[in-house]
């Protein structure tokens, strides 16, 4: 693509190829997890905010083939340019829509609770708390340039359907506020797993399932460990790099 370095690369041990900003955001172990965690049902219409690439999007429409469609937006078009062709060239561009889009404006773009699922990795920072060094792409999708976590909250609780599920994955240090932040916007957590690098050493982020207007009650799952106490990864997250699911 014109102006920015790109590279094509292996997800899922070759599973699913896909274009990628060497200086932008790119495939991590949190992008993973979370597809993995994303539970849906028969039918259920998938929103991701802050799509990128269209990695998760794409990873979700192969691990659910029983999901007809799958729809991503990002704020950024040479990003939007990446994913339709990474849908295209893994012959998933039939079940997946990539579109420009600003979650802000969400109003404009779509109806109200036109969703069943939202999915989304959002930055872990604010732009008036954090510095940064990155490059403007991958600063947008890491910082907080153009969102906050209250306006990608707000958003999926406008978008979602009533028992709606919203996917994210988070910084561990900021949980507190975002379970304060979901549970007034009325998007209630009811899964919650914090992962951590190892046995003994502090959750680095975390994984939650928050459902729009449901009723209290949260199941705090086993912590998952990146690896085990001999540096070898573990079980459990081998398990999020298989297709095959629980």
């Amino acid at each position: 693509m014109d102006g920015i370095k790109i590279t094509r690369d292996n997800v899922l041990y070759g599973a699913l190829k896909a274009w990628q900003p060497v200086d932008g955001p790119r495939v991590t172990v949190d992008t993973i997890l979370l597809a993995s965690f994303v539970k849906a049902r028969k039918k259920d219409k998938i929103l991701e905010f802050g799509c990128a690439t269209g990695v998760i999007s794409l990873l979700l429409a192969l691990r659910l083939p029983e999901v007809p469609f799958i729809e991503g937006i990002d704020i950024q078009q040479d990003l939007i340019n990446l994913a339709k062709r990474n849908a295209q060239e893994n012959e998933l561009d039939k079940r997946t829509l990539f579109s420009v889009g600003d979650l802000r404006a969400i109003r404009e773009m779509y109806a109200p609770q036109s969703f069943d699922i939202v999915v989304t990795n959002p930055p872990y920072d604010e732009s008036d708390r954090s510095r940064w060094k990155d490059s403007f792409s991958d600063a947008t999708a890491r910082h907080g340039l153009y969102c906050s976590l209250l306006d990608v909250v707000k958003a999926a609780r406008f978008i979602l359907k009533n028992r709606g599920h919203l996917f994210m994955v988070f910084r561990a240090q900021r949980a507190a506020e975002v379970v304060s932040t979901l549970v007034n916007e009325k998007l209630e957590p009811k899964r919650i797993r914090m992962v951590h690098p190892y046995p003994g050493k502090k959750a680095t982020v975390f994984l939650v399932d928050a459902v729009r207007s449901a009723g209290k009650g949260v199941i705090i799952e086993p912590p998952l460990y990146i690896y085990d106490e001999k540096g070898n990864f573990t079980p459990e997250l081998l398990a999020a790099y298989s297709l095959e699911r629980e």
